[in-house]
């Protein structure tokens, strides 16, 4: 309270200076309302002055993703046009985007961003205690990570910033009960791989809620990394094995070769469900080639993501935990 005077605190406040002095010193004759209030006006000056503090500082922040590009430059534009809006804070965002990376090389790509400087880093990798350590590194050197749309939980990353993917998979397996009627059916989950915490946790939703549709059941086609040719490749040994698929929840992408794969062996697929509205799922949409996208902001996430970092260096924008909307899009609300 002594950085602020008790013109500053009654002004904030929309009280009187003796109401401030009283509530300050203790003394008796304040309403607890009134208490309450200046005790909030305080806190409102105390965050102001924070975010002075940072006004016009340049921060370089390092944006790490192992997924498909596709899905990148969903996240890549999403960041770029909300730290235009984060003015006066001068965001510089580096990205290092991959779509396929050993795991090994991940770790060297944040091993040289802790050697050249960072002050925050939004990762998107696997959940393999490599990464986890490199993470823990950072955090021990001062650099701060928010996990993007799959988690580290067993790291010392600041926050996770994404949907909850457990009630994304249950979404996704309550769907494909309700369409897929009682007739007996298999349903193709490809996941890109099982080393993403993200997907695995969709898949265990989808497990758990499917159980209340005895008729249905799950097959495995995942390791294509959610690249066209491996995922095409993988899927259509997995129909050849597998007569009875008559539908697909798609939680690692590359959806066009999913579709050709079906295609190719000359098997329908009743429906078929899909994750992020990126431009292909867009389009398979318009065309009703996929029946339902699970999508969630990817721009609400950026925002979230950038402002939890900048929360690190004392400009309390982001104190709460933070897990974006399940959206479930069809071709009719697109």
């Amino acid at each position: 309270m002594k950085r602020f005077s008790v013109k500053q605190i009654a002004a904030q406040a929309g009280v009187s200076t003796a109401t401030v002095d009283r509530v300050i010193n203790g003394r008796e004759g304040v309403h607890e309302q009134t208490r309450q209030r200046v005790e909030k006006a305080i806190s409102e000056l105390e965050e102001q002055r924070a975010l002075t503090a940072l006004r016009g500082r340049t921060f370089y922040l390092d944006v790490v993703m192992h997924t498909p590009s596709r899905f990148s430059y969903l996240v890549r534009n999403a960041l770029t046009r909300v730290a235009k809006h984060l003015s006066p804070y001068r965001i510089r965002i580096r990205f290092h985007l991959f779509e396929f990376i050993e795991t090994g090389e991940l770790v060297r790509v944040l091993e040289r961003i802790e050697k050249h400087g960072s002050h925050g880093v939004i990762l998107k990798g696997a959940d393999v205690p490599e990464i986890n350590q490199s993470v823990n590194r950072l955090k021990q050197a001062g650099v701060p990570v928010v996990t993007l749309v799959t988690d580290l939980p067993d790291s010392k990353r600041i926050a996770y910033i994404g949907m909850d993917n457990h009630a994304a998979g249950k979404t996704a397996a309550y769907l494909m009960g309700q369409w897929l009627g009682g007739e007996p059916a298999q349903i193709l989950v490809p996941l890109s791989s099982h080393q993403f915490h993200g997907e695995e946790a969709r898949a265990e939703g989808f497990m758990e809620a499917l159980n209340a549709f005895p008729n249905l059941s799950a097959v495995d086609a995942s390791g294509g990394l959610g690249l066209e040719l491996s995922t095409q490749e993988k899927v259509r040994g997995t129909l050849d094995a597998n007569p009875d698929v008559r539908a697909v929840y798609s939680i690692g992408g590359a959806n066009r070769a999913i579709l050709k794969a079906f295609e190719e062996t000359g098997r329908p697929c009743d429906v078929f469900i899909g994750h992020d509205l990126d431009e292909d799922n867009r389009h398979l949409l318009r065309e009703q080639q996929i029946h339902a996208v699970i999508d969630h902001n990817v721009e609400e996430d950026g925002r979230m993501a950038l402002l939890k970092l900048l929360s690190c260096y004392s400009a309390r924008l982001s104190e709460d935990d933070y897990q974006t909307r399940i959206n479930v899009v069809t071709p009719f609300n697109l």
